[in-house]
């Protein structure tokens, strides 16, 4: 991936440094004594956020997605100059990619994109959503809209899960946006009302159609992002596709616990996140993306 010396944008906040001191109430303790789970109730719902979906915040049922009053926000100080390391530069370069992506895609229908803010942050983080882990993986956050992630969730991408490749790194990046577009759209809003009104086990099955539509709009990024950039190399798309095949509910379910539990995805099986992901990619179109109104994953 071509991506030194393309714009950087400036809508990330860089927090790593700042560190938050352990306190009662939040982290895997907090989250779990909040909603009454099993300890291997909150692991396996962190091991199943690493599927670079949505914040597991939301999966635990702590997370604002709208309508009500989301937590208060931490005060940081104004960010210093951009940090010139690789990692930062290439989130950088990737968010400004998507950002150009999504600004000329809403455009052709008169419409106007809302960019999002990306923090970058190390061990944890105040979010409008709680406090985040490094530990939760990427998330995006519907009550301040922005997406959280701590580099070195990078390492556990190459290292853990099997999935290297800098265009692997930059699908995290994209899916996290499309679950900024989500919120835009008013899907995230739908599933927050969806929560208090369907079985648990419904909401999961609700949550694996917006994982997959997430996979699926970051396709179609991928898409516009080639035609308009060409800076994707050979290898580049099988990256993001591996990334997609080893973050399925079922590879990690397999992985962590030797069993598969389909009723229990949250995220979508690995061939169901490549086949959308593809499909993304190869329409380009938004409307390609409606896994709400289809019949089969």
């Amino acid at each position: 991936m071509k991506w030194e010396g393309q714009r950087e944008s400036d809508n990330v906040e860089d927090r790593r440094g700042e560190g938050l001191s352990a306190r009662g109430g939040s982290g895997l303790g907090g989250l779990a004594g909040g909603r009454g789970l099993s300890l291997g109730g909150v692991v396996l719902a962190l091991l199943l956020s690493w599927a670079l979906g949505i914040n597991p915040m939301t999966l635990l049922g702590l997370a604002q997605t709208g309508g009500s009053e989301p937590a208060p926000a931490a005060r940081h100080a104004p960010a210093g100059p951009p940090a010139q390391d690789a990692g930062a530069r290439f989130v950088r370069t990737v968010l400004a990619d998507t950002e150009d992506v999504w600004d000329a895609y809403f455009a052709r229908s008169q419409q106007g994109y809302e960019r999002p803010k990306l923090v970058l942050f190390s061990g944890r983080s105040e979010t409008g959503c709680g406090t985040g882990e490094a530990a939760m993986g990427p998330f995006y956050c519907p009550a301040d809209r922005k997406v959280y992630i701590d580099l070195s969730f990078y390492d556990t991408l190459r290292d853990r899960l099997g999935a290297p490749g800098d265009f692997a790194q930059a699908y995290v990046i994209a899916h996290e946006v499309g679950h900024h577009l989500q919120k835009l759209l008013g899907t995230s809003d739908k599933m927050d009302q969806a929560r208090r009104r369907v079985s648990e086990r419904d909401y999961r099955a609700l949550s694996v159609r917006l994982e997959l539509q997430a996979d699926c709009f970051s396709g179609v990024w991928a898409h516009h992002s080639q035609r308009s950039k060409a800076w994707l190399e050979q290898g580049d798309i099988e990256e993001a596709l591996n990334a997609a095949a080893q973050i399925g509910d079922d590879t990690l379910q397999r992985r962590s616990q030797g069993t598969v539990v389909p009723e229990s995805f949250t995220h979508g099986s690995s061939e169901q996140r490549v086949r959308w992901f593809k499909r993304g990619l190869e329409a380009g179109e938004l409307r390609a993306c409606d896994t709400f109104k289809a019949g089969a994953l």
